[in-house]
């Protein structure tokens, strides 16, 4: 409700009132803005930290494109270019999985230098577990910050720059937590950053476990 009056207010009276009066409702807007989208956002990490979904094999494939179709804007604006090695099947919360790889797209895409950005999305087998990176070529962050990134309200950049509340990260970290995995950070030594996840195998079925 607050949004939608200072909205209004914004758009009968921008132009007739005094200068000083133009920059406060404007204050007023971006400031309601920022709190819808805090609240949304806090609604969205409070979901997955609190809802216990049913796991599922779930194609790790099928989530990045799945992703990669929900971003198609955003891609297309910022001419990303996303490779990817063939993903495998896990078990899971399909929906939390897309939320986790189009969060990390969203991330490569927001924070990119100033060419259009390549993510590469890998795949390695540790052990019992998959890990999956996610590489992009962009702005990068300090080494030192690399816990600090997924905690919730934390930023490592301006929000006059970049904009967002510091969630999406912490976000992340929390579904890969509640599917059993582990996320973290390093930096791209050709630039940029790369973010690690992983998560639990799914055993062989005995026709693997003979074969």
């Amino acid at each position: 409700m607050v949004a939608s009056y200072v909205q209004l207010l914004a758009r009968r009276y921008r132009g007739k009132l005094d200068r000083d009066a133009d920059e406060f409702i404007a204050f007023a807007v971006d400031g309601a803005e920022r709190m819808q989208k805090l609240i949304r956002d806090l609604l969205t990490y409070s979901r997955v930290t609190r809802i216990s979904r049913p796991t599922e094999p779930v194609d790790l494939g099928q989530t990045l494109r799945t992703a990669m179709t929900n971003l198609k804007v955003a891609l297309e604006d910022s001419a990303a270019c996303v490779t990817a090695e063939p993903l495998p099947t896990v078990k899971g919360d399909a929906t939390g999985l897309t939320a986790l790889i189009q969060n990390l797209l969203a991330n490569s895409i927001k924070f990119r230098g100033p060419s259009a950005p390549n993510i590469h999305v890998g795949v390695a087998r540790r052990g019992e577990e998959w890990q999956i990176s996610v590489r992009d070529d962009g702005v990068g962050f300090d080494p030192k910050q690399a816990d600090r990134m997924f905690v919730i309200f934390q930023r490592l950049h301006g929000a006059d720059k970049y904009e967002g509340s510091g969630i999406g990260l912490a976000i992340c970290r929390k579904i890969v937590e509640r599917h059993g995995g582990r996320i973290w950070a390093e930096v791209n030594p050709a630039g940029g950053a790369i973010f690690h996840f992983t998560m639990p195998a799914l055993p062989a079925s005995p026709v693997e476990s003979r074969s």
